[in-house]
């Protein structure tokens, strides 16, 4: 009755570990729902340079060359950004770019009296990372896709003219490691029209064509601060139908043992008491238990090892039966001269143990058979056996 009942329980503590382990090592998660993270979490800060291409308002409709690759209008410049994702959809930066500038050459130089030669801009932008938003958040992505607009302030250095802009782009990344990624930025600049320093032309009708345009190319590297990563939200949905899957099954195997708990009580009852005791003498007598060592030692590796000797033992003291203990040594390791002596000590150790358990020195007999090889692999043979004589 007692070996069902651990039957049960080790039954039961089976399903709920596997249980817990089920919920532990594979939750299912929702795509596109992730926990928030700190203030403190998920920054980054980006550097490149810059290809830059300048258009005055000046020029629309005079028929000067529009080609971006023209030298009067090839700039070389660098940026910098400071940037935060509050989502991994959505996040704010803040970007300064600084331009060494030519301004339009004397094509044009009857309509711009003054050519502006440097140049920056601060903007901030909102983010919107599109491949997180439409195919849900992935740790592992190598290609972002991040739309961005923005607003900010101008400064042409060299007639110390400030302007207001606004500004659009779209920022590629690649992944390259855990916190570092290479990015292109491809974006555009309306700034107001006085930003090139010429005010002679006044637009009667407010349109794009009436603001200084900067096209710009930048490639860099965009490092990722602290935790950059999102944890996903468990699909709560997902989960209580898991966990009555798994509740079912433990409750199938509970029903299952409890079953058969009862069949062999069933079983037992039918079984007379006498016939009962016949087996288990039986048993005992035929029956060798095994005390085992560690290599080259006499004493007992696992207390464990007694549990079964003292069933031995108290059936001996109760029956009067004596007790043989007999020692062995692997063969395999040492001589035989001193595996026959550890074999004693081995013999010895366990004999002490049965006195210590009530038997009588008078009722044990010791024999040491050296070193064999009887059992694989050979440190079981590292032992002494107990058996009712």
């Amino acid at each position: 009755m007692e070996s069902m009942k651990k039957l049960l329980f080790v039954l039961a503590f089976v399903g709920i570990a596997s249980f817990a382990s089920a919920q532990t090592t594979n939750v299912p998660q929702q795509k596109y729902s992730v926990a928030t993270n700190s203030f403190w979490s998920n920054w980054f800060i980006t550097a490149g340079g810059d290809y830059t291409v300048f258009y005055s308002d000046e020029q629309h409709g005079k028929g000067f060359s529009q080609s971006p690759f023209k030298d009067f209008r090839r700039d070389w410049g660098f940026g910098v950004g400071l940037g935060k994702w509050f989502t991994p959809g959505i996040g704010l930066r803040t970007k300064f770019n600084g331009v060494w500038g030519k301004g339009v050459n004397s094509e044009v130089s009857s309509i711009n009296k003054t050519f502006m030669k440097n140049y920056w801009t601060v903007n901030e932008q909102v983010m919107f990372n599109l491949s997180n938003l439409f195919c849900g958040y992935n740790e592992s992505r190598v290609w972002n896709f991040i739309p961005y607009l923005g607003a900010g302030l101008a400064r042409n250095c060299t007639t110390d003219t400030y302007a207001m802009d606004w500004n659009a782009g779209v920022m590629n990344t690649w992944k390259l490691g855990k916190h570092l990624d290479l990015f292109l930025d491809l974006s555009v600049v309306n700034v107001e029209p006085k930003f090139d320093g010429v005010t002679a032309r006044v637009a009667s009708t407010p349109s794009f064509k009436n603001y200084d345009q900067v096209y710009s190319a930048e490639i860099g590297l965009k490092f990722n601060l602290g935790k950059s990563t999102w944890e996903k939200t468990p699909d709560v949905d997902a989960l209580m139908a898991m966990n009555k899957e798994q509740m079912d099954a433990l409750n199938a195997s509970l029903r299952d043992a409890q079953n058969e708990n009862e069949r062999l009580k069933s079983l037992l009852a039918s079984k007379k008491e006498g016939t009962t005791q016949t087996i288990v003498k039986k048993e005992l007598a035929t029956t060798k238990q095994s005390v085992f060592f560690n290599l080259n030692s006499s004493k007992i590796a696992s207390r464990k090892d007694l549990v079964n000797v003292k069933e031995v033992a108290e059936y001996a003291k109760a029956n009067g039966n004596k007790i043989v203990v007999t020692g062995y040594a692997d063969s395999k390791t040492g001589k035989a001269t001193y595996n026959q002596k550890l074999s004693q000590r081995r013999a010895n150790a366990v004999s002490n143990e049965l006195v210590k358990m009530g038997v009588s020195r008078d009722n044990i007999e010791i024999k040491a058979a050296g070193g064999v090889n009887d059992l694989s692999p050979v440190s079981y043979n590292r032992r002494a056996t107990v058996e009712l004589q």
